[in-house]
């Protein structure tokens, strides 16, 4: 039987927002031609092409953009969710960042996708110094879990905070992170999910647990960078 590998992008295939290492994507393209891969990201499909090469993005069996809001096979778009933020919910996240400690702002701390906002409080348009700074700010005080927390506590029944990549929030409806993804696999399928936020506050954990439910033929790996992820993919492929 088979084995369908599904891989995270952001810290688990690239360092965060970043291009993908040139000796690694020569090796994971060759992986590719013997294995079925399927890619599982928060990101826009633009964002994982400029990551990763169209050769990578048009040859895995799948890329689940947005969480799987946005799906992309072969370079062409099949399915795409239209959901919007509520006001109330927006306004709750003007609130934050209005509130927030961190005095530097960069803009475009809404970054609306298909069926899916991300939600930063030092701007996407952050430069990796920049972003650096807010890293460690956020370590120290874990401003983007608390925030989630309490979005939870006031949304969580309709709508859904979690922490993605290294400075934002992913929010969406209940059920449509990335866990959604696994409604294209079945009970018979082998496989192997590959994340950096496979932890319970993180965007991967939904769909670490939704692989190893779905059956004993599932598992994951919560994986501490790109480099961690090709150790282990040339230990077990």
């Amino acid at each position: 039987m088979s084995t369908a590998y599904l891989f995270d992008v952001d810290g688990t295939l690239t360092p965060s927002r970043q291009s993908m290492d040139p000796k690694f994507r020569i090796w994971f393209c060759e992986f590719m031609s013997e294995n079925a891969v399927y890619l599982v990201t928060g990101s826009d499909y633009e964002k994982t092409v400029e990551q990763l090469g169209v050769t990578i993005t048009e040859n895995v069996k799948a890329v689940y953009n947005c969480s799987g809001n946005d799906v992309w096979v072969g370079g062409k778009n099949i399915h795409t969710n239209n959901w919007q933020l509520p006001e109330e919910m927006h306004n709750f996240l003007s609130e934050r960042l209005a509130d927030s400690e961190f005095s530097l702002r960069t803009g475009l701390h809404f970054e609306h996708r298909p069926g899916m906002v991300n939600f930063s409080i030092v701007g996407r348009n952050a430069t990796m110094d920049e972003r650096k700074l807010y890293v460690e700010y956020d370590t120290h005080t874990n401003e983007r879990d608390k925030i989630a927390k309490e979005f939870n506590e006031l949304f969580g029944d309709t709508v859904v905070a979690t922490a993605g990549g290294e400075t934002g929030l992913d929010i969406y409806p209940v059920g449509k992170d990335k866990a959604q993804i696994i409604s294209d696999f079945s009970y018979y399928d082998s496989i192997v999910f590959f994340g950096d936020r496979c932890d319970p506050k993180g965007n991967d954990y939904t769909l670490s647990q939704a692989v190893t439910a779905l059956s004993e033929r599932g598992s994951y790996y919560n994986v501490k960078g790109w480099k961690d992820t090709w150790n282990i993919l040339e230990e077990i492929a």
